[in-house]
């Protein structure tokens, strides 16, 4: 069996793409733990970060290093990361940041899962298993992923244990056939985009993740993360109200 769910795996074009944002002091680490022994190439898309991301990714030997000319944001960031993905053939896209908050160490399991036909798409929660305090989640982010997800489960009709999660693995399927580039090139389009997923009828996988707060790894303030939440709120209600066919949202088409 183990024979054969590597080869399921192997007969998969595995893309790792990276959204960075001055990422030189832990791009490094994270290429490092990155398994090699399924993941066929690595996408950087430095959204131009005033440090040496770049640089530090070419010198890895990252093939597909691409510099922003501008800041397009978090959102319009991962759009050039699944275009260039898409672009290269890949079967299976998984977006893991490269500030050490995610281990790499997962990627395998994930795209295992989803070679395997059990879900076309997975996340790394950090919720499961209590990951997110345990790794060093402030509070106040830890109460608001709790009921904007309980929020969002009930608009939504779904059971996941958080939306909020930066660890995410496709199949190329689900790219195609949802219209992510018209969505926010804000840190909201995380969450449109899995509004799409659910709205076209895909499945979602979950697997428990252990995550790291450190000085270095990327993180939003207070102001930010609070526009964030209405995003999230907004966009619930706009799935509901689509769902119920009373408006007839532009995203979910």
């Amino acid at each position: 069996m183990a024979e054969f769910q590597s080869f399921m795996l192997k007969s998969n074009k595995v893309v790792v793409v990276m959204p960075a944002y001055n990422a030189a002091e832990t791009l490094e680490k994270t290429y490092n733990e990155i398994p090699f022994s399924i993941v066929d190439e690595v996408i950087l898309v430095d959204d131009f970060g005033q440090d040496n991301t770049a640089e530090i990714a070419t010198n890895l030997g990252i093939k597909h290093v691409i510099k922003h000319e501008y800041n397009k944001g978090y959102g319009g960031n991962q759009k050039t990361c699944y275009n260039k993905a898409l672009a290269i053939d890949a079967d299976i896209v998984v977006m893991l940041h490269p500030d050490y908050q995610y281990t790499p160490k997962l990627i395998e399991s994930m795209c295992h899962i989803i070679a395997n036909n059990l879900y076309p798409v997975v996340l790394g929660s950090r919720i499961l298993g209590k990951g997110a305090l345990k790794g060093g989640m402030p509070i106040y982010k830890y109460v608001a992923n709790r009921m904007l997800t309980l929020f969002q489960n009930i608009l939504m009709n779904q059971k996941l244990s958080e939306y909020h999660t930066g660890f995410r693995a496709f199949s190329s399927e689900v790219l195609k056939n949802i219209n992510y580039n018209d969505n926010s090139d804000d840190f909201i389009f995380d969450n449109q985009m899995l509004a799409q997923l659910m709205y076209k009828g895909y499945e979602i996988g979950e697997i428990t993740c252990p995550t790291k707060y450190f000085e270095e790894a990327s993180s939003i303030n207070f102001k930010r993360s609070s526009v964030y939440g209405i995003g999230v709120i907004m966009t619930s209600i706009k799935y509901f109200l689509t769902k119920i066919k009373i408006i007839n949202w532009h995203l979910l088409r």
